[in-house]
């Protein structure tokens, strides 16, 4: 089944080139059957690139998702024109009086800050507080991840002797979770972050468990009992270039560092090994089947 997505949208056209079935607003109209009602609060820079990341991931499912973007009002992104970000995007005074099937809250490059020094902290705590309520199940990435945990649990992140960046080996902890359903006993998944959580944290919080994880990395996904809240800590969305030109665009500003079992035999002149695509898929389908779809009343208004 398709993602429906607003007809201009830039990423439409890169995900029909793909051959990911997309459906724009007009043909949509013409079809009886509720999708599922998907939001993301987009708090990465390259707006467009993140939306493409995201919306190639949960269109690539049996199901169909309709797809609608959050920006925070407290803060105007610098690196995506206004014109796109009026277009497409919505505040949350707008969406607040709604609710959705599911969630997700994007990293953001904000690390080096304090969570209550962050210039739209007080606006994101009003949304994942608005989320327990109105969305069925929050999928949080990375700095949103952390985030989250701070917020809804306490859990500090701390800062790292050096940039936690590269692919790195998982595996699956809790052997039942049915977000990992289908997932082979390692597998691989990208981070980029400056800071960590620690997993004796985690595991001293009653409310979540760890899903999966990493020897070097640490925890990888984390989530409460019914997935109404998940935690991932790592980069799946991302393309397969993405580290690369993060490594480009660090080494021009002279703090580049070599991404961990990334390039072959770690030259950067030759293209990087993709080895977590089928995973990100996976995990994005599982997400959207046992914790949206399968969860959701059919009637969006009973969320609760």
């Amino acid at each position: 089944m398709p993602i429906k997505i607003p007809n201009l949208l830039p990423a439409t056209q890169t995900l029909l080139d793909e051959n990911i079935f997309v459906m724009t607003e007009t043909r949509a109209i013409t079809q009886d059957i509720r999708p599922l009602h998907i939001l993301m609060l987009n708090l990465m820079p390259q707006k467009v690139v993140t939306e493409t990341q995201i919306a190639r991931l949960i269109g690539n499912t049996p199901l169909q998702v309709e797809l609608e973007l959050l920006q925070t009002a407290t803060h105007k992104p610098t690196h995506t024109p206004a014109e796109h970000m009026l277009a497409f995007y919505r505040t949350f005074d707008e969406i607040k009086h709604r609710r959705f099937d599911g969630m997700i809250i994007t990293g953001a490059p904000v690390e080096h800050l304090e969570f209550e020094d962050v210039e739209y902290w007080d606006e994101l705590c009003e949304i994942m507080e608005w989320s327990k309520t109105h969305v069925t199940s929050t999928f949080h990435i990375c700095w949103g991840a952390q985030a989250g945990l701070y917020y809804h649990y306490g859990i500090k992140k701390y800062p790292l002797d050096k940039k936690m960046l590269g692919v790195f080996e998982h595996t699956v902890d809790h052997k039942t979770s049915i977000l990992f359903r289908g997932f082979d006993d390692c597998f691989w998944a990208p981070h980029s972050r400056y800071t960590t959580i620690l997993r004796e944290d985690v595991e001293a919080c009653p409310d979540i468990k760890i899903l999966a994880s990493s020897k070097e990395a640490g925890v990888y996904v984390c989530a409460t009992n019914r997935g109404r809240q998940i935690f991932v800590t790592g980069h799946p969305e991302y393309d397969g270039d993405t580290l690369k030109k993060e490594f480009i665009r660090d080494t021009a500003n002279g703090v580049g560092q070599m991404p961990k079992n990334y390039f072959p035999d770690d030259d950067p002149e030759r293209d990087p090994i993709v080895r977590w695509r089928s995973c990100a898929n996976l995990l994005y389908t599982n997400w959207l089947n046992y914790f949206v779809y399968q969860a959701t009343p059919y009637d969006i208004e009973e969320i609760k």
